[in-house]
């Protein structure tokens, strides 16, 4: 059963528990748990209303979710927008790596859905700069229908795509400052 949360409280008091796996800030720090920073508002808005009417399972987030209102939603969606965007990675990857990653980018039209900066927008997710392990097991997950979306988009974008380029494309977009 998820924490009860007072209308009282201010969004901060009702995001802490959610940093507490997402990372101080929204920056995730936990193995295959997305950083949250900056993260686009509809999405935000999409994944929790999946998460609350369990179109979208992974209990610890189902168990959280479920007694959110609408409003919650909205509140919860545009407290973790106005986070601060990731810093850069420290580690800027290697220069043959991340170009041939970038290739493969516009090959998938990664940079047409998520922006040319990959920060998202509307409905699509920022993925700049998100935890790497993250991104492979999302991008793996959408190509083996295991993650499914509030439509087919990813999962029909993701049928060309190898394991290899799984690999690579969270490794550039981890990086990407």
């Amino acid at each position: 059963m998820g924490p009860t949360i007072s209308h009282a409280e201010t969004i901060a008091d009702r995001t802490a528990p959610c940093l507490v796996c997402h990372g101080d800030n929204g920056t995730s720090k936990t193995e295959h748990t997305p950083s949250l920073r900056a993260q686009q508002p509809a999405y935000v808005l999409i994944q929790l209303y999946m998460f609350r009417e369990r179109l979208r399972l992974f209990a610890p987030m189902n168990d959280m979710a479920k007694n959110l209102t609408d409003d919650d939603l909205r509140s919860f969606s545009d407290y973790i927008a106005a986070l601060p965007k990731p810093a850069p990675a420290i580690d800027p990857g290697d220069p043959a790596r991340m170009a041939q990653a970038k290739l493969l980018t516009s090959k998938f039209r990664c940079d047409s859905c998520h922006n040319a900066d990959y920060s998202g927008r509307d409905n699509i997710p920022r993925i700049a700069g998100q935890r790497e392990d993250y991104l492979a097991q999302t991008l793996h997950d959408y190509k083996t229908n295991t993650r499914h979306g509030y439509d087919a988009t990813m999962a029909d974008v993701m049928q060309s795509v190898s394991d290899a380029q799984i690999v690579e494309l969270a490794y550039f977009l981890a990086r990407v400052k």
